[in-house]
């Protein structure tokens, strides 16, 4: 059968359109897009029809999606989840994997529905989230980190709980021969992934990096190879390709080491995915839908809407209680992962595809994904409303994470032993006497050149959150900054100038999103020799009021302040000072003071 243009063309306008609409009401587009093959497909209207090209392309843009999703995880994310976090997703997962599983029983008898039902109701959306939690300025938060984390367990979880069903019932048979068949064909390709993925992919980027293979399009070609490679050996294993194109994901994402590459891939893949393939499954899938449903089996379908939502939020808070963080946080964090979205109906989809249920089954878990995920924003809003009203919501303190300072004089040693009380502090120097002292006063500090990617990623920026250029000459610092953004994505870069430098590096610090240390220019020198006379016991607390008089009465173009402010403590967090604006009357400023300079 030839694929008909004009189908493909309309089922992609519709899709567009209807995800738009639904996007600027503050609601994941997949809704909108599912939404318009009910209504414009054979459920409702019937104007548009599926083929089996189009399934092809839908089938491939599944594939892409969930390559995307897997790229969009950072694994190390599930540190930052307390371990009573992780037991709050495993409970979001597994309280409605069991009333899924247990009513599904009682309606239908059918146990392989019956896995499949729970299977659903206890995944959550991780690409749905994502969207709601930036839009709620949320992202910072430990609900956060726990929602997204819980994420990634439930939908791990139930990939994997897919997979086992889909190859029991290609066995044929369920019996203790049948179920050790299953397993040993999904324990073989998960250890076949982790080798290619872990072993494999790493090395084979490397080795065309270091051979002068480059530019987006190559490796994006490279890493959709590799995402159908995996889709196929998980196919081989009798299991689904979705499952092995979220794993190629996820190993891609860490493969490509160069970070500014991996975003480009990345987010290439999430074009084309989510902007051109994906929809057209999910239009397709709604074509698929039964009304029947609200007919024959309302009360099956009301049922499992409701115990999906109740379980998963009671499910999320009681196995939160013992984080000791309180039940209101643990509610909060149910509501947000209460969506279904995408990954559900991926899910169903296929099932319905390989038999495992029926349209009615199918029916009711596109509804559920609906219902479900329609609920969040609302949910969630007014769950983060309430613990904030109560002083209850907890903001990620924005710098735990590591800090790179490139430079290891005085000054910079200055910055790295107070930053050092509270995280991971490394320093780089080419000189190998600064170095030297470094380490002699207990710091850990690298001897090499910055401006090597190399040498950065010797000294972990790919972990750090934060990098300080404070080296004596500010084209380096300004160099180091735009490698540490362009190379290693790093969020927060401040970079050190003197009265002298020139007005384009001032203009490169704008481009690439990064500060002036300080907020103006200073005089290194002189610094320099005053952090050299000063231990680091000697920094004063200084009050805002003289910090901003002795700032603002110096002539900028010759940084002649007698008061370096280093250090900014508010709410018991130690920040770097940024600029005078950033500062509210209530801060304690740590500064070094020059003697020497009469203040004002």
């Amino acid at each position: 059968m030839e694929l008909s243009i004009l189908n493909l063309l309309a089922v992609l306008v519709v899709a567009f359109v209807a995800g738009n609409v639904v996007s600027r009401m503050g609601y994941p587009a997949v809704l909108g897009e599912i939404g318009a093959g009910i209504l414009l497909g054979p459920p409702l209207l019937g104007w548009l029809q599926a083929g089996a090209p189009l399934l092809v392309i839908a089938e491939l843009g599944i594939l892409l999606m969930m390559t995307y999703i897997g790229m969009e995880i950072d694994l190390r994310d599930l540190r930052r989840a307390s371990t009573a976090g992780f037991w709050a997703a495993i409970g979001g997962f597994v309280v409605p994997f069991a009333l899924g599983y247990w009513v599904t029983m009682a309606f239908i008898g059918d146990v392989w529905a019956a896995l499949f039902i729970g299977m659903a109701m206890g995944v959550t959306s991780l690409a749905t989230k994502s969207r709601i939690l930036v839009e709620l300025g949320i992202l910072d938060t430990r609900v956060s980190h726990v929602m997204m984390a819980g994420a990634l367990i439930a939908d791990t979880l139930a990939l994997i709980i897919f997979a086992a069903i889909l190859s029991s019932v290609t066995v044929g048979t369920v019996s203790l021969a049948s179920v050790s068949v299953v397993a040993l064909q999904i324990a073989a390709f998960f250890a076949a992934a982790w080798v290619l993925g872990v072993l494999v992919v790493p090395r084979m980027f490397s080795w065309l990096v270091a051979r002068g293979f480059g530019g987006r399009t190559f490796y994006l070609t490279l890493a959709l190879l590799v995402a159908l490679a995996f889709a196929e050996l998980a196919e081989l294993a009798g299991l689904h390709g979705i499952l092995g194109a979220f794993l190629a994901g996820l190993f891609l994402r860490e493969g490509i080491r160069n970070k500014r590459l991996s975003h480009d891939v990345t987010g290439v893949v999430k074009d084309v995915s989510l902007g051109f393939l994906a929809p057209v499954f999910f239009v397709t899938a709604g074509f698929e839908v039964s009304f029947g449903v609200f007919r024959g089996d309302l009360v099956l379908l009301v049922t499992l809407i409701v115990l999906a939502t109740v379980g998963k939020i009671i499910g999320t808070a009681l196995f939160y209680l013992p984080s000791g963080h309180g039940w209101r946080e643990g509610v909060t964090v149910g509501f947000g992962m209460n969506g279904r979205g995408a990954v559900e109906i991926i899910i169903a989809g296929i099932g319905l595809q390989a038999g495992i249920i029926d349209q009615t089954v199918f029916s009711i878990l596109v509804f559920m994904a609906i219902f479900t995920t329609a609920s969040v924003p609302f949910l969630l809003k007014r769950g983060v409303g309430w613990l904030e009203r109560r002083g209850e919501l907890v903001r990620a303190d924005p710098a735990t994470r590591p800090v790179l300072i490139v430079g290891a004089s005085a000054l910079a040693r200055e910055f790295a032993h107070h930053l050092a009380d509270t995280r991971r502090v490394t320093l780089i120097d080419h000189n190998a006497r600064n170095v030297a002292l470094a380490r002699d006063e207990g710091l850990d500090a690298l001897q090499g050149d910055a401006l090597d990617p190399s040498t950065l990623a010797r000294a972990g920026a790919d972990e750090c959150g934060t990098l300080l250029a404070v080296t004596p000459n500010p084209a380096v610092n300004v160099l180091v900054a735009q490698r540490a953004r362009e190379s290693f994505l790093i969020q927060r870069v401040r970079a050190l100038l003197r009265p002298d430098s020139d007005g384009g590096l001032y203009a490169v610090l704008d481009a690439i999103g990064a500060t002036l240390l300080f907020g103006s220019p200073i005089d290194v020198g002189r610094w320099e020799r005053v952090a050299a006379r000063a231990p680091r016991s000697t920094l004063e607390r200084v009050s805002v009021e003289r910090a901003r008089a002795a700032w603002r009465a110096a002539d900028p173009d010759l940084g002649a302040h007698d008061v370096l402010p280093l250090f900014v403590r508010r709410d018991g967090r130690l920040l770097v000072f940024g600029d005078l604006d950033e500062l509210s009357d209530d801060d304690e400023v740590l500064a070094l003071v020059d003697e020497e300079v009469q203040g004002p």
